[in-house]
């Protein structure tokens, strides 16, 4: 093993992690300004209903994006979140159908489901080379037919758990929304793998050099692989949680997760060529794409607006840390 590999693989990453990012505080900045801002053009933005009302909507995007940030990590992307969230929530609904066992089944099998597609992706990317953007672009459009397929091109007419319902919109520690707290768990344990396992600085190591990475001994096909199914994983998650929040899944429910997801996690100041980046700051990104969502909403703002907002969003970070070196 080189001195400069070692050197990466024990040295750079905690040094990276403790590193305080201006782009965090930026992000922080900008959510006060939206809150600020709101407040002029309504009151209810400072209410206590509102903020948890809003942290419930962004709990489902934060555990989406919590799974993008893994990937985006090494450096990959993964475009096959939208059916993924749809067939987690698809799938759980479905088990419900099957009595009691299939409703305490329900949510582990739509994330199972989740995490066998994370699976399929993590394969093709860490062993047969493919690159994550064509593989996973492919995927969705497979999980897309097997849905479609599966439903008959109808909305399914299975609805949703108790438990499903309870884990999205219900209490357990008034008044803060159950998804809230499923949110904080996933948060904890993120941050947990990120700042205090080898899996971790492997992949911030992978991000910043794979190369350098694979001759420091780090396993990155393995690495790789466990990142996508986390990423899948925790979108199927995120699709159950819309599923018991509106009692149902519906089809492309997930649709309208993909650049935001993309865009909290790189407005957060996790590097889009992977490498470099913190939970807190994919927090940050999360609050900030809800808070811009609510207000353009309130402003009429078609879906087709949101979206080019988040292009340019995701282009201008591009162009930004592109030119970084790492």
């Amino acid at each position: 093993m080189s001195e400069d590999a070692f050197s990466m693989r024990h040295s750079i990453v905690p040094a990276r992690l403790r590193g305080r990012d201006p782009a965090v505080a930026i992000a922080f900045g900008c959510i006060l300004l939206l809150l600020l801002g709101g407040s002029i053009y309504s009151s209810n933005f400072l209410s206590l209903d509102y903020l948890l009302q809003q942290l419930k909507v962004a709990s489902f995007l934060g555990v989406i994006a919590t799974g993008m940030m893994m990937v985006i990590l090494l450096g990959q992307i993964d475009l096959s979140v939208p059916w993924t969230v749809t067939a987690g929530a698809m799938m759980a609904c479905a088990a419900t159908a099957y009595g009691t066992s299939g409703s305490v089944l329900a949510i582990p099998f739509g994330v199972a489901c989740g995490a066998a597609i994370g699976f399929v992706n993590g394969v093709a990317v860490a062993y047969l080379r493919i690159p994550s953007m064509i593989i996973t672009l492919a995927t969705n459009a497979v999980v897309q037919g097997l849905m479609v397929v599966y439903t008959g091109g109808f909305s399914p007419q299975d609805s949703a758990s108790r438990a499903m319902r309870f884990i999205a919109t219900g209490q357990t520690i008034s008044p803060i929304p159950n998804g809230v707290l499923v949110w904080l768990a996933v948060g904890i344990l993120s941050v947990f793998l990120l700042t205090r396992t080898t899996f971790g600085r492997s992949l911030y190591a992978i991000g910043n050099r794979e190369r350098a990475a694979y001759m420091s001994g780090i396993d990155t096909r393995r690495i790789t692989l466990l990142a996508f199914v986390i990423c899948g994983s925790l979108s199927a998650l995120g699709g159950v949680l819309l599923a018991g929040y509106a009692s149902k899944a519906s089809q492309s429910m997930g649709d309208a997760y993909l650049l935001p997801s993309i865009a909290a996690v790189v407005l957060g100041g996790t590097h889009v060529l992977g490498g470099k980046g913190t939970y807190l700051g994919t927090v940050a990104g999360v609050i900030l794409i809800t808070l811009l969502q609510s207000i353009l909403s309130v402003m009429q703002i078609e879906e087709a607006g949101r979206q080019l907002i988040y292009g340019v969003v995701i282009i201008a970070m591009l162009l930004l840390y592109g030119r970084q070196k790492n």
